[in-house]
């Protein structure tokens, strides 16, 4: 273990990268292991106010990120400052894209079914975050070769084909894919080459005058949906806890 992390962590100068996730990771399951006994009324927990203002953990996350930050390219990669500058941004990007729903929604959605959308923020982060220390870079660059790049113009030529590539699949709604596309190029492809999901750019500009591709996106979508939202809202309700029922709307 201990060669293996110095051979693919330490020498490639990932140290610092997996030092953020591993504070990224950590703080999201302490924080929502605390918000969870906060909302069940169990532990010395409480949530923070000053007066009457409740203190999100959004707020000192941000604090975090931006010294973390700062410091990393204040330190110039040498010495103690990198590593831990890599801990406080990991710790300050926990806290914030745990309230990612709600920075979004600019209201307290935490609990609610949009809050849903923070947890599949820190996954999808997490991810990708992964993907880089597994040695993948950003739109396709380690697929090249030595004299590929070498040549400027090659290594421009792929990024920008991997970027529409990428483009394109988010022009068709497939975020995730987009996504993932920006660090595995095949990903990117594949979403490009795939049907578009009803209500995405694509399907309104090209799909209009087809009714066939109109109702195969309908048909694709709601097999898609019905097999895997189940299993995805599971997972989220495991990992950030199952959001509050839906308010009755209130009688005039």
């Amino acid at each position: 273990m201990g060669q293996w992390l110095e051979r693919n962590i330490v020498e490639p100068g990932k140290l610092p990268l997996l030092l953020a996730l591993t504070a990224f990771v950590v703080t999201f399951v302490v924080t929502r292991s605390i918000t969870r006994l906060i909302r069940a009324g169990k532990g010395p927990f409480g949530n923070v106010t000053a007066g009457s203002v409740h203190i999100h953990h959004v707020v000192p996350g941000v604090i975090l990120t931006v010294v973390g930050g700062f410091g990393a390219v204040a330190s110039g990669g040498h010495g103690f400052g990198p590593y831990l500058s890599a801990v406080l941004f990991g710790v300050g990007a926990g806290l914030v894209l745990d309230e990612f729903a709600l920075i979004l929604h600019l209201d307290d959605v935490y609990w609610s079914e949009a809050g849903r959308k923070s947890v599949e923020m820190v996954v999808l982060t997490a991810a990708l975050v992964v993907l880089l220390l597994a040695g993948f870079a950003p739109f396709g660059v380690n697929d090249l070769s030595q004299q590929e790049l070498q040549n400027r113009a090659g290594v421009l030529t792929g990024v920008a084909a991997n970027f529409g590539f990428a483009l394109l699949a988010l022009s068709k709604g497939k975020v995730r894919l987009a996504v993932f596309g920006v660090i595995v190029p095949v990903v990117a492809l594949v979403g490009s080459l795939r049907l578009a999901r009803p209500g995405s750019p694509w399907a309104r500009r090209f799909y209009r005058r087809r009714p066939r591709a109109r109702a195969k996106a309908l048909l694709r979508a709601y097999r898609h949906d019905r097999r895997w939202s189940r299993p995805t809202r599971a997972v989220q309700d495991w990992l950030g806890g199952k959001p509050d029922p839906p308010r009755p709307p209130e009688r005039p």
